[in-house]
């Protein structure tokens, strides 16, 4: 695709200014842990399951262990220095602590063998993370998969088996992706659901027996079809972390990742999913996992053509949060979205400056391109079209990731026919505009020029008022999505704890250290 004329020494202050305040609120994430932060650690070190009133292991083994004023120095130590005391496995620990026969801050500390221990546990955890990653990469060399961009559905039944369903068909129709969409709600639990589960509301609970149904399912399908079928689910709110690591033992591909999602629209407290998302990123960027972000969410509350500065100002901070998780780029698929209000001239012209100029700056990014979604009215035949004109210019600007808009968006959820109608246009398009790209030359000073350059000025400045304030500050000023949110509010903020000097985990600087020995 020819260049847009973009200032290149405007691109390089606002990376700049996006590493500072990465940089800076790098450092109150370093100095804290949280709870979900702690009861990941406890799951990679094999504690699951639940009790007999339901509770999962994992909860219970932190809420011990925060009752005992303990959880500053971390759950590695108290597993393992019970597993050392008592000659047992971590999960054997966790029943005991289940059961009211064990508290684990009144053990005595043993000296000898508990760093060694925490040591073998994490291997075991990174050793089953590894496998799974190798096992995607040994799918994609055997079947290959789907052009770029990648055709993204979503399915949302609230029964993972009826998923299983609608998934398969789509991949039948041509996606490339599946998306399980959450049940309603559940960002905002404070703990992770168990087993398999038939009943959800506006989606399907995460759940780690769902992601391995579904994982077996679209290979199934893909071995079907001769071409391997990702996966996604969303790692985000109040257990972030918790579903990175279970997302990655059971090979996902792709996970919605952000933390500014999650307070803005979910109001999970800064504080919290900010420390949360830096271990999730680091689980996903070890295991291989795509980030999804969530700037597309902005220009559903505030207007695209006013805010779209704050989309690229948000993707380069994102990607700056991703760099220091380890994330490269090929798996940072930042958010953005076609939802230009219609009824503007020359609306498709805006649009494809965007996503052009966001390709542009962003050249590795796997772009994840969101469909319209405000301005759908239930006009079906409109909705139709408009769609078209998404899928044009996310083929024409070469995109990664295409969520498919749906012609019944604003009306109920995807029928099986409906994915098919939307899947059917989309492979029409991009079939035959697919090299459109390569013959279009942006004219010097016209209007998608002009605007790209407009949107890029206006990130600049903002990144450097946001660098000026910090980024928690500027969240509370409401600068992202017109959506105020407040330090100390939100939900969550309790399970956000210090550092002790003796804290212990041992995955953030192995995740990091042998991330590229994974590649």
């Amino acid at each position: 695709m020819g260049k847009i004329n973009l200032d290149e020494k405007k691109i390089g202050h606002a990376r700049s200014a996006a590493t500072r305040i990465a940089l800076s609120l790098q450092e109150f994430i370093a100095e804290h842990t949280t709870v979900a932060v702690e009861r990941t650690v406890a799951r990679l070190f094999g504690i699951d399951g639940v009790d007999g009133e339901g509770v999962p292991l994992p909860n219970l083994v932190v809420e011990d262990i925060v009752r005992g004023g303990g959880i500053s120095r971390g759950a590695a130590y108290y597993i393992a220095n019970a597993c050392v005391a008592l000659g047992a496995t971590p999960l054997q620990v966790a029943v005991q602590v289940a059961e009211g026969r064990l508290a684990l801050t009144t053990l005595p500390r043993e000296q000898q063998g508990v760093e060694a221990f925490i040591a073998q546990l994490a291997e075991i955890a990174l050793q089953k993370i590894t496998e799974r990653r190798r096992q995607r990469e040994d799918y994609l060399a055997e079947h290959g998969e789907g052009r770029q961009p990648y055709l993204y559905v979503i399915v949302a039944t609230g029964n993972i088996y009826e998923d299983v369903t609608q998934a398969k068909a789509a991949v039948r129709a041509g996606a490339d992706i599946i998306a399980v969409i959450r049940t309603t709600g559940q960002s905002l639990l404070d703990y992770v659901p168990y087993g398999a589960t038939t009943e959800g509301f506006g989606g399907t609970y995460a759940t780690q027996q769902n992601f391995r149904i579904m994982r077996a399912a679209l290979d199934e399908v893909g071995q079907e079809h001769k071409k391997y079928v990702r996966l996604v689910n969303y790692a985000s709110g109040l257990c972030m972390p918790e579903i990175a690591a279970i997302g990655a033992l059971e090979r996902l591909d792709m996970m919605l990742n952000d933390a500014l999602y999650g307070i803005l629209f979910r109001d999970i407290n800064m504080q919290r999913t900010l420390v949360d998302q830096h271990f999730s990123r680091l689980i996903n960027g070890y295991a291989g996992i795509i980030i999804n972000t969530g700037e597309d969410n902005y220009l559903t509350t505030a207007d695209a053509y006013e805010s779209a500065h704050t989309v690229l100002a948000s993707q380069f901070i994102n990607e700056q949060l991703a760099h220091l998780a380890n994330i490269p780029d090929e798996q940072i698929g930042l958010g953005h979205a076609f939802e230009m209000d219609p009824d503007i001239e020359d609306g498709l012209l805006l649009e494809i400056a965007q996503a052009a100029m966001a390709r542009q700056i962003f050249p590795r990014a796997p772009l994840k391109y969101m469909p319209p979604t405000k301005h759908m009215t239930g006009n079906i035949f409109k909705g139709q079209v408009m769609n078209a004109m998404f899928n044009l210019t996310s083929v024409l600007t070469k995109q990664g990731i295409h969520l498919l808009g749906m012609m019944t968006e604003a009306i109920h959820t995807p029928f099986l026919q409906d994915r098919y109608l939307a899947l059917e246009s989309a492979r029409y398009v991009m079939n035959t505009a697919r090299n459109l790209g390569d013959e279009i030359a942006f004219v010097a000073g016209g209007k998608i020029e002009s605007r790209a350059n407009e949107v890029l000025g206006q990130a600049l400045l903002l990144l450097q008022e946001v660098e000026k304030t910090g980024l928690m500050e500027a969240i509370e000023a409401g600068i992202f999505a017109d959506v105020k949110r407040g330090r100390f509010g939100g939900k969550g903020l309790a399970g956000v704890v210090k550092k002790a000097p003796d804290y212990m985990n041992p995955f953030p600087a192995l995740l990091a250290s042998r991330h590229l020995q994974t590649k």
